[in-house]
């Protein structure tokens, strides 16, 4: 399903953030943009992209916002691009959370047999807190 660029700028911003935790302000990218020498965008620009209020931004600035995050500047043309980025995002995004990640450390190297026994484990548990299922989403 294509994504408006609205919605692919604002997936960004929520989804790739410092190590702070926090999302990145519109003044920190415009600023961070400027320093690389990349071009002209201001704090306001970037905020009417992400908000729809503006849709044509030159080739220029979606390669710039796209440098910035770390994706490739075809996350911005190519629909089907953007959908294979946005899973690996979701899991780095997963990542973030110390728990999640030990766990997944954890399981670095074990066979599949008992990576599945794991995985139905981890699904019973989500199913007694009441938490859905994660792959419903997708």
């Amino acid at each position: 399903m294509p994504e408006t660029l609205a919605a692919k700028v604002d997936h960004l911003f929520s989804t790739v953030r410092p190590r702070t935790g926090n999302e990145y302000s519109f003044e920190e990218v415009a600023e961070a943009i400027r320093a690389k020498g990349g071009p002209t965008i201001s704090a306001t620009y970037l905020w009417q992209l992400r908000k729809g209020l503006r849709d044509n931004p030159t080739k220029r600035h979606l390669e710039a916002l796209a440098s910035f995050f770390g994706v490739p500047a075809a996350y911005f043309f190519d629909d089907a691009e953007a959908e294979r980025i946005n899973a690996e995002l979701a899991v780095l995004s997963v990542l973030r959370d110390a728990p999640v990640r030990q766990i997944a450390l954890r399981a670095n190297g074990l066979s599949p047999k008992s990576l599945e026994a794991i995985a139905e484990m981890v699904d019973r548990v989500r199913e007694l807190e009441g938490l859905p299922d994660p792959d419903a989403r997708q």
